[in-house]
């Protein structure tokens, strides 16, 4: 047994995950001091706030201003919330009709019997009946499916509500608005860290209520839960990439590149759109994303304990230890947070990307602290972990090892993302420079920097699986997955930094406001276009780990001894899976460009029609826009979902478990590359554009201000880009764990009935 008890473990999980709600209310309340409503509270706030700078110029109509950011906001916030409640309409009903499909697999397995059955890997025991089982997921996979819709919505309303207050912050001093921003992104991080946590441990307290000492069929059940998370974390991702991008990629070619009228300019019919989009994709659909990964790691290594030791001689503080590695790094990010928003104040520009970085090493220096601490006193010294029908002896410093080199090779993802990425370094500024000649060279040395952006994290994680894998078989690389995701509230903070800056720059542009106020906003949101790169780097380094160890829990399930690659029926699959990802980009980003055409005409359409739109007399109608976004991308969300939900159930169903086996793999191994270069391709062409409007560097001069020959090439590079780091790579991530958590929930099925064409013929 470990030094901890069971009473203890009982304890700090829930308080930790309380510990955290109540941090991010902190937060919440913290950023509301800030005010933007008119009337008598500005009157005597006015004077204090506009003390520092630009007193003449912004004295005079401060009022004004004011007035106009909150109008804009309250549009951003409505247009947000309608377009989530649509889109969760919709999700309702699926969830539904999937809950149903579960259901009767599941049953099915033992034709719906309600006695009790041997266990499936320790067969002189007795298990609760398959049954019981086919319920309790289902209740799972709705529980992981609310809350996953909740972190994004929650997330969705903390950044439309912070969004005016930065840019009026901004007004201040860049420290100031800084601290707003990140104090959002904590409010959502922390939230969405603490419910996960919190709903996936009352779960299993309630799930024990009936399961007893039958903690097989009880953390088999508790694998819904990540399912339901990332069921609903490919939608929100894909409608929320289709929306965004689509209303991005329209308002870009008119207004930018046609009109010659600058990024957000109120002029422009989609800029509402826009700045909706990205809050519902890169703030709901990434909340969800993240989510996801966290609870199918946690599910992953639960599940691979439960028929190991731990389970058999059922010791709840090590059985708990995966949860108990989230509660540490909740804690430990707490402390994170305080380093950025209370220890060091941020005097200038160039200080905010070096703040946002430095928040990542300490918090993986704090866990890996952390991490030790949590191994000696919740693991037994000695342990065996079931490794594919065999025991593997584990000592519980091996399992130190496989989550630090998780968390670190995250680490090590964040920084190659940040290198290829952000414009302080050669490769973006060699992308830059090659818009001299226009926009095909833009395009050749784009796509080359993003195949060659996949080495280093590929390495990384290579390692990573390598070294867990050897010391503590799958349940190392579950664990790996979930140290990189341990620090999830600061990445995640860091991560919502980036659209909330944005929204930000948006809003000073809409209101009019000086020129100084918007270049400190484009300060913050180039800062946060990298963070937000490193963001979805972290995200798919884990996915990856993750779908290898629910692969790994299904393998296990499925009552496969080994994966034959040279096996027609195995390689078939593997062909297949690899293809997949393709298949899948293909659809997102046709969708987008649909939707983007859609958006250019009604975008033209308004600038020819309404007479004096492009002097400024008129005003366009920012609604259209909306709602050909919000269509767009509820319809075109559909068979990209689809093609990720049915793709196990066709290949489990009709060519058995070792054809699925192959078509995980397939898709694993392509997945992970086709998303790491979509990401970071689309990346650098937006920093590269970036670099050339800010004019920093002689280097950036002399590529010329907006408006000048290479701009409009950045500026085509960054349109192409768009739909590949914001919809099909961030999305190919959900697809690689989705289908391996939907394959491990319906393994049960798929090893009873499965492969019907092959015992056909």
């Amino acid at each position: 047994m470990g030094l901890m008890s069971e009473a203890s473990t009982q304890i700090l999980i829930p308080v930790a995950a309380l510990v955290g709600i109540g941090f991010a209310l902190l937060q919440w309340f913290l950023v509301s001091k800030v005010k933007i409503s008119g009337g008598s509270e500005l009157e005597d706030g006015c004077n204090d706030m506009l003390i520092e700078e630009d007193v003449q110029e912004e004295g005079i109509d401060s009022d004004a201003t004011v007035a106009k950011c909150a109008e804009i906001q309250k549009a951003i916030s409505e247009g947000a919330t309608s377009f989530l409640f649509t889109e969760y309409k919709y999700l309702g009903i699926f969830m539904v009709v999937f809950g149903a499909i579960i259901f009767l697999f599941l049953g099915s397995v033992k034709n719906f019997s309600t006695e009790s059955q041997p266990c499936t890997f320790n067969k002189e025991n007795l298990c609760k009946p398959a049954l019981a089982n086919a319920i309790f997921t289902t209740i799972a996979f709705f529980l992981g499916a609310l809350t996953s819709a909740l972190s994004g919505f929650l997330g969705m309303k903390i950044a439309t509500y912070a969004n005016a207050r930065t840019t009026l912050e901004a007004r201040k001093s860049i420290g100031k608005a800084f601290v707003t921003a990140f104090r959002s992104g904590a409010v959502m991080g922390f939230l969405l860290a603490a419910n996960g946590l919190l709903v996936l441990y009352v779960s299993i307290n309630l799930f024990k209520l009936y399961y007893g000492d039958d903690w097989e069929g009880l953390y088999e059940s508790i694998t819904g839960y990540g399912l339901g998370g990332s069921s609903m974390a490919l939608f929100g991702r894909v409608g929320g990439g289709i929306y965004t991008k689509a209303a991005d990629v329209g308002a870009d070619l008119v207004g930018k590149v046609e009109r010659n009228i600058p990024e957000d300019d109120p002029r422009n019919p989609a800029v509402i759109a826009d700045n909706v989009g990205d809050n519902v994709g890169d703030i709901a659909g990434m909340g969800s994303d993240l989510f996801g990964s966290y609870a199918e790691s946690s599910c992953a290594a639960l599940f691979v304990a439960s028929i190991s030791s731990f389970g058999s001689s059922h010791d709840y503080s090590a059985m708990s230890y995966p949860l108990i590695i989230s509660s540490m790094g909740i804690i430990v990010c707490l402390i994170t947070t305080l380093f950025a928003t209370d220890m060091f104040e941020i005097k200038n520009v160039t200080e905010i990307e070096p703040s946002l970085k430095r928040q990542l090493v300490i918090s993986t220096v704090l866990m890996t602290v952390g991490i030790a601490f949590v191994s000696f006193f919740t693991l037994p010294s000695e342990f065996t972990i079931f490794d594919f029908g065999t025991e593997k002896v584990v000592k519980n410093w091996h399992i130190f090892f496989c989550v630090s080199i998780g968390l670190w090779a995250g680490l090590v993802i964040g920084y190659t993302t940040e290198y290829y990425t952000s414009s302080a370094y050669s490769p973006v500024q060699d992308v830059a420079d090659s818009c001299r000649t226009g926009a095909a060279t833009n395009v050749i040395f784009g796509l080359a920097l993003g195949y060659k952006s996949v080495i280093i994290p590929i390495f990384a994680i290579a390692a990573s699986i390598y070294v867990s894998f050897s010391l503590a078989a799958m349940y190392g690389i579950a664990v790996a997955a979930l140290g990189m995701l341990s620090t999830i509230a600061t990445g995640l903070a860091i991560d919502a930094y980036g659209p909330i800056s944005d929204n930000a720059g948006g809003i000073a542009e809409m209101a009019g406001m000086s020129h100084s106020i918007r270049e400190r906003t484009d300060a913050l949101d180039a800062a946060g276009n990298t963070t937000a790169a490193i963001g979805k780097g972290f995200a798919i380094g884990s996915a990856a780990l993750v779908s290898l160890a629910l692969f790994g829990a299904y393998v296990s399930r499925a009552g496969i001894k080994t994966v034959d690659v040279l096996a027609p029926k195995v390689f078939i699959g593997l062909i297949v899976g690899a293809m997949l990802p393709y298949w899948f980009s293909a659809m997102t980003m046709k969708s987008v460009g649909s939707a983007a055409l859609k958006m250019v005409e009604e975008v033209r359409r308004q600038f020819n029609s309404i007479p004096g739109l492009m002097e400024g007399t008129a005003k366009p109608d920012y609604a259209t826009c909306v709602k050909i976004s919000t269509d767009a991308s509820l319809k075109e969300m559909i068979p990209p979902g689809a093609l990720v939900m049915l793709t196990p159930l066709i290949a489990g169903t009709f060519f058995g478990v070792e054809t699925l086996a192959g078509v995980l793999a397939g898709s694993l191994v392509s997945g992970v590359q086709v998303a790491i270069s979509a990401s970071n391709t689309g990346g650098a062409w937006d920093n590269a554009k970036k670099y050339i409007e800010a004019g920093a560097t002689e280097h950036a001069r002399a590529l010329g201000p907006k408006g000048s020959d290479a701009h409009k090439a950045a500026v085509i590079g960054d349109t192409v880009g768009d739909p590949l780091k914001d919809t099909s790579g961030p999305s190919l991530n959900i697809l690689i764990k989705l289908m391996a958590v939907e394959s491990l929930v319906f393994a049960p099925f798929f090893a009873t009935h499965g492969g019907l064409l092959f015992k056909l013929l």
